[in-house]
């Protein structure tokens, strides 16, 4: 009888995988309407995790390390992190705040399709271009247990976020609304006018935790960052941290303009970016099918 039953199951595979391979698959359940992350995350209800919500276990720990990391980046990894600036220089309140580049939700997005390398990349992979170009430094080994904290610290704030899940204003800098040309010469004026010399310097030098904002120690070419328009979305909306938001557009585009022209550390392989087309206009260096926009003095 055993027999006979093994023989009948194993029929059955057989008869499902010929019916496979003739293109007759097997009836699926259809998909909730809006699919499943639709049904069972509230995004307008979903807030990220707190330093005062780390467990007090081993993956706490490496969570604790991680938000660490993000806080004293040159200090703790001299060897990656080259620069004056660290993780929470764009990424406010320790990746939190929603004006300054947030990683909420980070760990959900990833794998992803990047434009800017044409391929589909992973989270250590994005966190590493973090540390090559807006730190201009170089990258952490990926099985390291620094990337290891560092992830760990992303998917403790991504808590509950489906997988492929984009949750609104959690990616990147948000858009400026226009896109103005900026004036380098009206923008110096306001570096001194707006305070912008007090915790930067008038070098832009920056000073202890304050980065610099141009020279050898300032964010690479490579970095979104050198891009006027991502630069002014950054200072319109955190700049001056005494009053954020109370600089115009034009302000804000021309604050960018400024501190862009100034030269600041090379990106190698830069002209592979975007390699097949699709750089945004103010992309300040040559790629496939786009010119230098103001290129920063050498």
């Amino acid at each position: 009888m055993v027999a006979a039953l093994r023989t009948t199951w194993r029929f059955a595979g057989v008869l499902a995988l010929a019916a496979a391979a003739c293109g007759t698959p097997a009836k699926q359940p259809a998909a909730p309407a809006g699919g499943a992350s639709a049904v069972h995350f509230d995004e307008a209800a979903w807030t990220p995790l707190a330093e005062k919500d780390i467990p007090s276990d081993s993956l706490g720990a490496s969570i604790k390390r991680g938000l660490y990391l993000l806080r004293f980046t040159p200090e703790s990894l001299p060897k990656f992190a080259t620069s004056s600036l660290r993780c929470t220089s764009c990424h406010q309140n320790d990746g939190l705040k929603a004006s300054a580049a947030p990683l909420t939700g980070s760990h959900a997005r990833f794998p992803k399709y990047m434009p800017r390398s044409g391929a589909v990349i992973a989270l250590a992979d994005r966190v590493n271009y973090c540390f090559t170009r807006s730190l201009a430094g170089n990258a952490i080994p990926v099985g390291s247990r620094e990337m290891v904290d560092i992830l760990s610290y992303l998917a403790f704030i991504s808590h509950d976020v489906p997988v492929g899940r984009k949750i609104a204003g959690t990616e990147g800098l948000l858009a400026m609304k226009d896109t103005l040309v900026g004036d380098a010469a009206a923008g110096e004026k306001l570096f001194a006018e707006k305070l912008c010399i007090t915790c930067h310097g008038p070098e832009g030098k920056g000073n202890g935790p304050i980065p610099a904002l141009w020279g050898a120690t300032s964010y690479s070419i490579g970095a979104s960052m050198a891009r006027e328009e991502r630069a002014a979305s950054f200072i319109s909306h955190n700049m001056p941290q005494t009053a954020p938001g109370t600089l115009t557009p034009q302000q804000a585009f021309d604050l960018a303009a400024f501190i862009n022209s100034h030269p600041r550390p090379d990106a190698p392989g830069k002209e592979g970016d975007w390699p097949v087309g699709g750089a945004p206009k103010d992309v300040p260096y040559g790629t496939f099918g786009h010119e230098a926009h103001r290129p920063p003095a050498t």
